[in-house]
């Protein structure tokens, strides 16, 4: 959830420290602070609110050091405020700490801490576990790195952290469980940050630490990873990073999130590019293809995600049954791993991730591999958790998702899917010659068909001008477009806080329609295949209660035009393949609602973007 940065080297700290929290803020922004060591004193600032508001609180702190570390957090322990935000200090003032995650246990932690004569000033963890690493040093008479060691081995929960020693100047002490952690290398200096986006401008090579691993961090000396649990070496693995400065700026754009609603044209490509080979009539994936028998062999497909993961994950549903015939299970990963779930050996487990770093998918792969299930991962971010804790896997290629509402990563996601389920339905014999080249060739058209939904643009400000001031909205589809209404429903929430419900439409008799007045917007997806004729009906039924209909529709329609309010017209497509194109005027009238009503479109109030936590 929070984003952590640290810098050691020659550069001056600060500056560098503070455009990488603001890289990070979509993690989380209710609070945000920075360290700095310079002049051997340690300068601290921290406050409410975002990284811009830290700026204006830190013009006091010194720009010449060398070694620092910042936090924007998302609130877990104690309200956001002044107090509670991060960097932590122990009680001596000597060691300070920045933390992503959860300890567990802190509160019997903490009374021990107090027995023992120890103060605390915050309602949080994290400062129960610098005191800890603190009462460690003094009472073992430890240095930094074994001290910080043996305290990780007392706490319970999930945390990356960096700690730094005024004692110990020329180093900075990182370790993580359950929260991502990743080591910029450079020429005489290392960056720490929860992902790459804060150093890709300065190195190109980064390590990943691993679950229960530890670095120490030292000006002109090389890294050294220890585990955790019992200090053996472990040999750094350098990776290069696969993002550039350009995919992490706005480019023009007033959000990052309308960014990313206009770059799924190009995502869509990119992701199906060197896997789609139309005039061959062949789809080529390396996870796949490595592992066809177990796929072949598998009597049921488990897919497990979260939020808009999981609305990919229910298309995908849809597309494995009906293309492979094989049995698919949706589940919320949060739920997954609390009920006892039946999982069998041989069964196949697909997590569906845009980070890599969701903690409650993380733990649904662990119960799947424990209980032998094959565990094929669907993610963005090359060397996240999920990908290197996974069997084998396909990543979406969407590029960095800096807007919190997820957009390009639930087309591309949906994307994937239907390639996998295509080869496999190929492999199998379950979908014709000419039903499979027809769909290859349809997909390889959906980027130019996705550029013509977004040409909807403005007919979805127009309707939003409209509506934005609606206290609720319902959104109906069936089939394929019932898990879109789902997700078209969650965007907007999200972002302009309407409350809002996504529901199969022949559901709406069973309960919702007793809502419709003409006061209730209600976003019908009725494109021309599928269950057009039943949609009809549905949208009958709400005209007749005086609903105020905004329907989606394959171009040219006429029916649903003579009932509805507002149409906005997509190209038409296969109905399997219509989500990539009916999600994206929902994406546009959410985006433009939520502008409207003042929302702050890229950082939406109590959310983060990774939710490393459970």
């Amino acid at each position: 959830m929070c984003g952590i940065v640290g810098y050691i080297g020659f550069r001056e700290a600060y500056p560098l420290v503070i455009k990488g929290l603001k890289r990070l803020e979509y993690r989380g922004y209710d609070s945000a602070g920075v360290m700095v060591f310079d002049d051997n004193e340690l300068k601290l600032s921290k406050t409410k609110g975002k990284v811009s508001d830290l700026e204006l609180k830190s013009e006091s702190i010194s720009t010449s050091g060398f070694i620092g570390m910042g936090h924007t957090r998302w609130a877990t322990h104690g309200v956001p405020n002044d107090v509670n935000s991060h960097p932590h200090l122990s009680n001596s003032g000597e060691l300070a700490i920045i933390h992503n995650g959860i300890i567990e246990n802190y509160e019997p932690l903490k009374k021990e801490l107090i027995k023992r004569g120890y103060h605390f000033h915050s309602d949080t963890d994290t400062e129960v576990l610098v005191n800890l690493i603190e009462e460690v040093q003094k009472k073992e008479k430890l240095k930094l790195g074994k001290a910080v060691q043996v305290a990780l081995n007392q706490v319970v929960g999930a945390y990356a952290i960096c700690v730094f020693d005024t004692k110990k100047p020329n180093e900075i002490v990182v370790a993580r469980l359950g929260s991502p952690l990743a080591i910029g290398v450079g020429e005489n200096e290392y960056f720490i940050a929860s992902d790459a986006s804060p150093f890709i401008e300065y190195t190109s090579n980064a390590i990943y630490l691993e679950d229960e691993e530890m670095a120490i961090v030292r000006i002109h000396k090389p890294l050294k990873i220890r585990k955790i649990k019992d200090d053996s070496l472990v040999d750094p693995y350098i990776q290069e990073l696969q993002m550039n400065l350009e995919q992490i700026e706005k480019g023009g754009y007033d959000h990052f999130m309308l960014k990313e609603i206009y770059e799924q044209p190009n995502v869509i490509r990119d992701t199906y590019r060197g896997r789609l080979h139309a005039n061959q009539g062949l789809i080529q994936m390396a996870g796949i293809e490595d592992n066809l028998e177990k796929f072949m062999n598998a009597q049921r497909i488990l897919i497990v995600a979260c939020g808009t993961s999981w609305h990919a994950g229910l298309v995908a549903e849809y597309i494995f049954e009906e293309f492979t015939r094989i049995p698919v299970e949706v589940e919320y990963a949060s739920e997954f791993r609390y009920r006892n779930p039946i999982i069998n050996n041989g069964d196949i487990v697909i997590p569906i991730s845009q980070s890599g770093e969701t903690a409650d998918t993380l733990a649904a792969i662990k119960l799947a591999k424990e209980k032998g299930a094959f565990v094929f991962g669907v993610c963005n971010v090359v060397g996240s958790s999920i990908s290197r804790e996974t069997h084998a896997g396909a990543y979406t290629h969407a590029g960095p998702e800096i807007g919190v509402a997820s957009t390009k990563a639930f087309t591309t996601q949906i994307t994937v899917l239907t390639l996998i389920a295509l080869r496999l339905a190929k492999a199998k014999g379950t979908i014709s010659n000419s039903n499979f080249h027809r769909y290859l060739q349809e997909l390889e058209l959906i980027p130019e068909k996705v550029a013509e939904a977004l040409l909807t643009n403005d007919k979805a400000k127009e309707i939003a001008a409209e509506f934005k001031d609606a206290p609720n909205c319902l959104y109906l589809g069936r089939g394929y477009n019932f898990p879109v209404a789902l997700e078209g429903a969650l965007k907007l929430k999200e972002i302009s806080y309407i409350h809002a419900e996504g529901y199969p439409a022949a559901e709406m008799k069973h309960g919702p329609i007793a809502l419709i007045d003409e006061h209730m917007p209600v976003i019908v997806i009725a494109p021309k295949h599928g269950h057009y004729d039943k949609v009809v009906s549905n949208i009958q039924e709400i005209k007749s209660r005086s609903g105020r209909i905004i329907a989606v529709v394959t171009k040219g329609d006429t029916q649903v035009r003579d009932l509805a309010d507002y149409v906005i017209e997509i190209p038409e497509t296969i109905d399997a393949l219509s989500p990539l194109l009916t999600t994206i005027p929902l994406q546009l009238l959410s985006y433009h609602i939520a502008v409207m009503r003042g929302c702050n479109v890229d950082q939406p109030r109590n959310l983060a973007k990774s939710v490393t936590v459970e």
